[in-house]
């Protein structure tokens, strides 16, 4: 996806120090970009239905006429299956794995990429130039080509390339979020600009009046673009694999910090359980590559690289065991792509059958001679394993070599069957199917042990059959979270006229501008001045001409003359007093007020176009809780409880659980996929 596009078709040079930043043409026909744009197609899909749904449940309980009943349920059934339908395509998008993947790649199991979160335009002009006339008092109109900028950098944000300029433009767009923070969102009043974005994995919209959302969506959508610059890594070379282990541990490290900063976002594919799940995805990938980058120069066949090896390969599938066992706890497993699940299964069992085809290897093909370090090799086959089958020892293993034949043969033994279960699961997931380089993958390395396994395999032997033990994982270069310096990048202010931040922020209060006519005696103006920008005035002789015309002491001066100086330091703004002649010069001063604390603002939470307090999203609550009243209690269990929260957990782990069958009506039907918009007007929802 290279084809690139100027906002709004300006046509710009693209320097450093340009405004405008280039994003990937979402019209490109390209894999990815279609993939994108079928994601926002079925998130308004989505969106639609929900609304339709809210429609039908808020009639069937204010209704009561029976025959009108009967046909809202009917269309109850009928708007939630589309909902199912659309779930399913949702998640066939996110096990769309074979277009990130890198074109020349044969020879690697396929990687999992994140797919970018959607969002809606967002036309800041209106609210801005309002606020700036309101606030600082100045003309909103002349900061029209600022607030295009910016709109253009947003834009520009949704559709970032898959490469370092990408992630600069990210970047870039996060950097100045603070800014406009600080610029335009006072905790005292609403600015009426709604940021609103799709969950990744439900399609659920989510709506929010402040940058909080905005905030940890970027940096979720800046994880996702380095999972998909590790997945396009070309897997076959050095340098390729060591962008992909870079690339995931930055995914991880970045899902780290939006679970540790952003504790309470209401979209679940970033709640903390979920963030949990994919930080371990991310680093298992990360270990998978590091162990690629160990086997791509070549295995010797010598019986300390062998034993080396296979304790790789059980690191690679104890770390994927642990996603699977994460994948499939309540309630992520309702959410995450059957794809997902099955790969981290597939994986666990290749990578544990390829350790113990390495230590049946080692065993079988390597005797102990006089001239091997018979201490040495003891003691790195008592590394490998945990335990001993009873009454054998690493020594007896080593020097007996019927014992030793025998040990080996039991690897084999639980390699083949390893393979053979890794095929079976891969044949029960549909979209895996698809992946026909895993297949084959799969398929030659259930051969090669099995090939081996007959080699070795003796039909007159009639000994039991032993069960190989448990390989110890261990690894010489473990994936660790990784937190890239390019999150936060230096920018210059968008709105940086309107005066140093420190000073004139929407926290901030101060008088408008005042005109102050200075006339100097004896070049004496009757106050000095101090501070850095703007500049202060101090010491005010209140019998000069100045104080008489209203400056206080106190007064910040924001201009002399025609000149604007709230930039400008001490000797700068004295340099233009300096030569002041008897007519005198008008300067404009204002003066700040005091900023009364004030209750903090409740931001409304939007999901599924149902307003939210988010607020009562974030409190945590115990069903011990001394006052229960002050809770609201559905009298109705509604037609979906997908969206209820488990009220054992607290508010900031976010849980979809099943539905509650006791309350259920006759028609009402468990389906965990989507969010009930009855559970909306709750207080313990998640939506």
């Amino acid at each position: 996806m290279t084809d690139t596009i100027l906002p709004n078709g300006i046509k710009d040079s693209g320097g450093d120090n340009s405004y405008f930043k280039k994003g990937c043409n979402r019209f490109a026909q390209t894999g990815r970009s279609k993939l994108q744009n079928e994601r926002a197609s079925l998130n308004q899909q989505i969106i639609k239905q929900m609304r339709m749904r809210a429609g039908a449940e808020n009639l069937l309980k204010a209704t009561s006429n029976n025959k009108v009943r009967e046909m809202v349920v009917l269309e109850l059934s009928y708007v939630n299956s589309n909902l199912q339908l659309l779930m399913e395509q949702l998640d066939g998008l996110n096990s769309s794995v074979e277009v990130y993947q890198n074109a020349q790649e044969t020879a690697n199991i396929p990687l999992i990429p994140l797919g970018l979160k959607e969002t809606k335009e967002v036309d800041f002009s209106i609210a801005f130039k309002d606020f700036i006339l309101e606030h600082y008092s100045e003309d909103g109109n002349s900061f029209e080509d600022e607030i295009a900028d910016l709109m253009d950098l947003r834009q520009a944000c949704r559709t970032p390339s898959r490469s370092e300029a990408g992630m600069e433009l990210l970047a870039k767009y996060f950097s100045h979020l603070p800014l406009l923070e600080s610029r335009f969102f006072s905790p005292t009043r609403q600015t009426g600009i709604f940021f609103t974005w799709y969950d990744s994995f439900t399609g659920v919209p989510v709506c929010q009046q402040n940058l909080s959302l905005e905030k940890a969506s970027i940096l979720f959508n800046m994880a996702a673009l380095f999972t998909q610059i590790g997945t396009r890594s070309d897997r076959q070379t050095i340098a390729g694999l060591e962008e992909a282990i870079s690339s995931f541990q930055k995914a991880a490290g970045i899902l780290n910090h939006l679970k540790e900063t952003f504790t309470h976002t209401p979209s679940y594919d970033m709640s903390p359980a979920m963030l949990s799940m994919l930080i371990r995805m991310m680093l298992a990938q990360a270990q998978e590559c590091l162990f690629e980058k160990t086997v791509l120069p070549g295995i010797r066949n010598h019986f300390y690289s062998l034993l080396k090896m296979a304790q790789e390969a059980a690191k690679v599938s104890e770390t994927y065991d642990h996603v699977h066992q994460s994948m499939i706890q309540t309630p992520i497993k309702d959410n995450v792509p059957l794809f997902w699940s099955t790969m981290s299964q597939v994986k666990t069992n290749h990578y544990r059958s390829l350790a113990h085809y390495f230590v049946a290897t080692a065993l079988l093909d390597h005797q102990l001679s006089p001239s091997d370090d018979e201490d040495q090799q003891e003691k790195t086959l008592s590394q490998v394993y945990d335990r001993l089958p009873e009454g054998r020892s690493p020594l007896d293993i080593l020097k007996k070599r019927a014992e030793r034949r025998r040990i080996g043969k039991a690897h084999l033994r639980r390699a083949v069957l390893g393979h053979e279960e890794a095929l079976r699961i891969y044949g029960m997931c549909h979209h895996l199917r698809k992946l026909e380089v895993l297949q084959e993958i799969l398929q030659a390395s259930h051969q090669r042990s099995l090939n081996k396994f007959t080699n070795y395999d003796n039909e007159d032997e009639f000994t039991d059959y032993m069960e190989a033990p448990d390989i110890i994982s261990k690894t010489e270069h473990k994936a660790e979270l990784e937190v890239p310096a390019s999150t936060k990048v230096k920018v210059t202010d968008f709105f940086q006229r309107l005066g140093p931040l420190s000073v004139f922020s929407a926290k901030q209060r101060w008088t408008a501008p005042r005109t102050i006519r200075l006339h100097p005696e004896d070049r004496d103006l009757g106050f000095t001045l101090k501070g850095e920008t703007p500049v202060q005035v101090v010491s005010l002789d209140p019998l000069c001409s100045a104080a008489a015309d209203g400056l206080k002491e106190g007064d910040y001066i924001v201009a002399v003359g025609d000149t604007d100086c709230k930039w400008m330091g001490v000797s700068e703004v004295m340099r233009l007093l300096k030569d002041v002649d008897e007519e005198g010069i008008n300067i404009q001063v204002v003066s700040m007020m005091d900023s009364n604390p004030s209750m903090p603002s409740k931001s409304a939470t939007f999901c599924g176009n149902l307003p939210k307090t988010y607020s009562m999203i974030c409190l945590a609550f115990d069903d011990d809780d001394k006052n229960p009243k002050s809770r609201k209690v559905s009298k109705k269990s509604s037609f979906l409880s997908w969206g209820l929260k488990n009220k054992l957990k607290s508010a900031s782990t976010l849980s979809l659980p099943t539905a509650d069958q006791s309350g259920m009506l006759p028609w009402n039907k468990p389906c965990p996929t989507f969010p009930s918009s009855s559970s909306y007007n709750n207080d313990s929802g998640l939506y």
